[in-house]
């Protein structure tokens, strides 16, 4: 394998990491309430000026930021759900649909009235910024954290979904809410965790997608919505490990499509992606890992 292949390769994961960790969140908040939460990208945007220009600003070490930037992402989504989603729980689907995207276009348009649209730049520490030698391909020391830290994040949600009572009620209402109530199982409580432990991981997203471009503003969170939308739908939206999946192989097909087709084509890489989109749903048409509807109810 050449040092460029094995390059985008290493791109690739990076970007898939980043994607992957917010899709997790938007698949998690689908699986319990059916939402397609477009302002879950805007959580991220949030995450990243929280960092950036509070916690950075401040001097604050990077073992402080970190879990300041999680509860900030975590605080943020769990109000929008108290204050915008609750009332609107039992209202028909497409109304949290068009209300998530009002939200996220708030979101981005208090964003620019408060900070300006113009994109500011970011310094990470000389330490994040190392270029490592690997095989002949440039990785960088916040290459590296951005990988584990997602790979980490992942391995501690599925324990928490899978070992926690917490994490064990949200897998019973997103089975069955009604049935879930019966049993005792406090679901407005388990709804708005869903959708702090999502925020949470669209904040870290957030963090790292600063980090890696070097520049933040208030509609950093657009794209990366869609594209979490994309990947949630590709691995199978409900399906946490089918969202990473989805994540992982959107950032490599993105990096391919940019680095080993002829550079004419590289501006056409979201007709692309779209286009797997179309065609994964094509031939499954509930996603790579996902399930019939009638299933999951």
């Amino acid at each position: 394998m050449s040092a460029y292949v094995l390059q985008q390769l290493i791109n690739g994961l990076v970007l898939g990491s980043m994607y992957a960790l917010v899709a997790v969140g938007f698949s998690m908040i689908y699986s319990i309430v059916r939402l397609i939460n477009f302002a879950h990208g805007d959580v991220a945007m949030i995450g990243a000026f929280s960092t950036f220009l509070v916690f950075a600003a401040a001097g604050l070490p990077l073992w402080v930021i970190v879990p300041a930037t999680l509860a900030v992402g975590a605080a943020v989504a769990a109000v929008i759900e108290f204050l915008v989603f609750r009332p609107q729980r039992q209202a028909p689907q497409v109304n949290g649909f068009i209300t998530s995207l009002g939200v996220s276009i708030l979101i981005q348009n208090v964003g620019i009235l408060l900070l300006s649209a113009q994109p500011r730049s970011v310094r990470l520490p000389g330490l994040l910024r190392t270029n490592h030698d690997f095989f002949g391909a440039r990785v960088t020391t916040l290459d590296i954290l951005i990988v584990a830290a997602t790979l980490i994040s992942l391995l501690v949600l599925t324990l928490f979904v899978k070992r926690t009572r917490l994490g064990i009620a949200m897998r019973a209402t997103s089975e069955n809410v009604s049935a879930a109530q019966l049993m005792g199982i406090p679901v407005n409580r388990v709804i708005t965790a869903a959708f702090a432990v999502g925020g949470s991981l669209a904040g870290l997203a957030g963090l790292m997608w600063g980090g890696r471009y070097g520049q933040i503003d208030p509609l950093m969170g657009f794209v990366p919505g869609l594209k979490a939308f994309v990947a949630a739908v590709i691995g199978g939206v409900g399906s946490l490990a089918g969202a990473a999946l989805g994540g992982y192989l959107l950032g490599m097909a993105e990096i391919m499509i940019v680095g080993m087709l002829p550079s004419e084509y590289g501006s056409y890489r979201d007709a692309f992606v779209f286009g797997l989109l179309i065609l994964v749903l094509l031939v499954m048409p509930n996603g790579l890992l996902g399930k019939p509807a009638e299933e999951r109810a």
